[in-house]
């Protein structure tokens, strides 16, 4: 091994798919006890150069080497017995598992052909005693909250004395309290030599935790800084490839006349007496922490959940909504949390998902009408710049940003009235999020309603025009001007 080598790097890494070419040549170095932030919109090859040092996927070309030494990746075993693990966004656990029995499948520690059981828990204890947690060990995965899978995660890593780990979006659906565990727990791999390669959308996180930042377009590096020495809009403009000089497109339209009323709303402890009132033209967000109820409001509001009690208008007209037909129908639409599970199929094309709620209007005698289906999904893919390489690609194939626009294509496509975004550009990178950004803008200058949650508050304060903040089911207060709000101010709603 030779002196003062990285304890990683890939030099020159090539991957092309069928008429993609992922990676163009991709250099990535990783020091011990280092926390490199990979960063750069989706589709810029991030996900493929993991998939490559995980062994996931052969590259095409190019070397990778730990600590000096050329290592062939082939298999995610090889890349085990290399010392690299990789943390996907959607964990690789078996449910029905213990965090016991997930961290030593396939590797089993044996005496005399049996498992020792008691020796796995001993180990399983330490590695959790090492991150300064406690779990419990005799629960399947799936009764286990999405922090504590992760921790899981991270315990097989440490199992087989990775020296690399790489953290997938680790953030995505934790608390802030949650993720400042994670944080601390990332510090303590950094304590003992291990190199932690960490993909995140959210840009404040990267300048609390990372001490480099690598950055990719188009499966091309396109830059490589010290933390210290980029500022949060360089990053932006060198993800997206030109400069954004603001965040947050500016609005000029005024909200008119109340278009959507919800009064006395209630299923449970989760949803409790709320009321409020969405006008036409206006960009209402519903904030809060996780668990405030927000995503159970507006369930109640599409008819994916039968309400207890309250009373639902648009126009002035009460609406009878008991399922998300109704509420179709009625001109509500709603982009889901989990574009993934609830939002889209992923293994049907792009095309049949966009046109699944339109189906009535795109068929007759129950034969769809495939020409003016395919005309319309070309139009939108035109407008929205979804980036695909023809519409019968898979909707599982796309990249988080493009999957979000389809899914926004079917919607906007039924012409709903009110539209409901539940986490918009959850997963997102930047130069996305902008286009979505401008297109709430354009939605609400057409007179759209629409309500979106968010749990980043400098998108809540930097798109809507108002802000109401939920605390366990209830509401408990409104900002009646966002743009003139501060953080500081919802989050004291948000515990209220």
């Amino acid at each position: 091994m030779s002196a003062g080598a990285p304890l990683l790097a890939m030099r020159g890494m090539v991957k092309s798919f069928p008429g993609v070419r992922a990676l163009r040549g991709v250099d990535l170095s990783l020091e011990k006890g280092e926390v490199l932030a990979l960063l750069g919109e989706n589709g810029a090859g991030k996900s493929t150069l993991m998939r490559v040092l995980g062994g996931a996927h052969p590259a095409d070309e190019g070397t990778i080497e730990m600590e000096g030494k050329v290592v062939t990746l082939t298999s995610p075993q090889a890349s085990r017995a290399a010392g690299v693990a990789v943390i996907y966004q959607e964990f690789n656990l078996v449910p029905g598992l213990t965090a016991v029995e997930n961290i030593f499948l396939g590797r089993e520690v044996t005496h005399a052909g049996f498992i020792g059981r008691q020796a796995e828990r001993q180990r399983a204890a330490e590695l959790f005693r090492r991150l300064g947690v406690e779990l419990d060990l005799a629960v399947p995965c799936r009764q286990l909250t999405t922090a504590q899978q992760q921790l899981v995660e991270i315990a097989k890593a440490l199992a087989f004395d990775a020296r690399v780990i790489v953290m997938d979006e680790p953030s995505a659906a934790l608390t802030s309290h949650e993720v400042e565990r994670l944080f601390v727990i990332i510090r303590e791999l950094r304590s003992r030599g291990i190199g932690v390669i960490y993909i995140s959308h959210r840009l404040d996180e990267v300048f609390t935790i990372a001490d480099r930042v690598t950055i990719l377009r188009d499966g091309q590096n396109v830059g490589e800084r010290p933390i210290g020495g980029i500022s949060r809009h360089g990053m932006i403009g060198m993800m997206v490839g030109r400069e954004l000089k603001d965040e947050f497109p500016a609005r000029t339209t005024m909200p008119g006349p109340v278009r959507l009323e919800v009064m006395g709303l209630r299923r449970g402890r989760m949803v409790q007496d709320v009321s409020l009132t969405i006008r036409r033209g206006e960009i209402l967000a519903l904030a809060g922490l996780v668990g405030a109820g927000r995503t159970e409001t507006v369930r109640l509001i599409f008819g994916a959940d039968v309400r207890e009690a309250g009373e639902i208008r648009l126009d002035g007209r009460v609406l009878d909504i008991s399922s998300p037909r109704d509420a179709i129908a009625a001109g509500i639409g709603l982009l889901t949390e989990d574009r993934k599970l609830q939002g889209l199929v992923l293994r049907h094309s792009v095309r049949e998902n966009f046109a699944l709620p339109n189906l009535e209007r795109l068929s007759t005698r129950g034969f769809v009408i495939m020409a003016e289906e395919q005309a319309e999904f070309g139009r939108y893919v035109e407008q929205l710049r979804i980036k695909i390489p023809h519409g019968e690609e898979r909707a599982g194939n796309l990249s988080g940003g493009n999957q979000q626009k389809v899914v926004l294509a079917k919607w906007l496509a039924r012409n709903c009235e009110v539209l409901i975004f539940d986490e918009p550009t959850r997963g997102i990178d930047a130069g996305a999020k902008f286009e979505i950004y401008l297109l709430l803008n354009e939605l609400a200058a057409q007179g759209k309603s629409i309500l979106m949650i968010s749990s980043e508050l400098p998108e809540v304060l930097g798109m809507a025009d108002r802000v109401i903040v939920m605390h366990e089911g209830r509401i408990t207060g409104e900002i009646e001007n966002a743009r003139q709000a501060t953080q500081e101010q919802i989050m004291q709603l948000a515990v209220a």
